[in-house]
């Protein structure tokens, strides 16, 4: 619970490009149940984040406002960032075998596994960039 004159702040992922050179390997891992999770086909629009300013509009909130964030990483890596995308990667795109193409599932093996000779992370000119938004909103009563 908020008390009044409170604020309540929610950080959401935005979008990312985790795979240059790749975007239309990226873009059917992006379009799996995992790469669309939470949202499922059919979902009502208005239960997508970005909606957000709506939920705190609607549940009395004021000074409503929303800001997107842009950060990059690029080679070489650090470990502790290397570690943590790659458990990013795992993250966003976990069980997609059975919606991906043969030749998709043999490239993301390729690319996304960090066992792999050719892992992404490990590539001498790796860039990626990703966005998050931030909505916030102040508790009236």
């Amino acid at each position: 619970m908020v008390k009044p004159g409170g604020s309540v702040i929610i950080l959401a992922w935005s979008s990312q490009q985790l795979l240059p050179g790749y975007p239309v390997l990226e873009a059917h891992l992006n379009a799996t149940l995992s790469g669309i999770a939470p949202f499922v086909e059919g979902a009502a629009p208005e239960l997508h984040f970005p909606r957000m300013m709506g939920w705190f509009r609607r549940a009395g909130m004021e000074d409503v406002t929303a800001r997107t964030f842009t950060s990059d990483v690029y080679a070489p890596l650090s470990d502790e960032i290397r570690s943590a995308f790659t458990a990013l990667i795992e993250m966003r795109w976990v069980d997609v075998r059975a919606e991906l193409s043969e030749e998709d599932w043999a490239q993301y093996q390729r690319l996304c596994m960090p066992e792999s000779p050719e892992f992404i992370l490990d590539h001498p000119d790796y860039y990626a960039f990703y966005t998050y938004s931030m909505f916030w909103g102040r508790v009236v009563r």
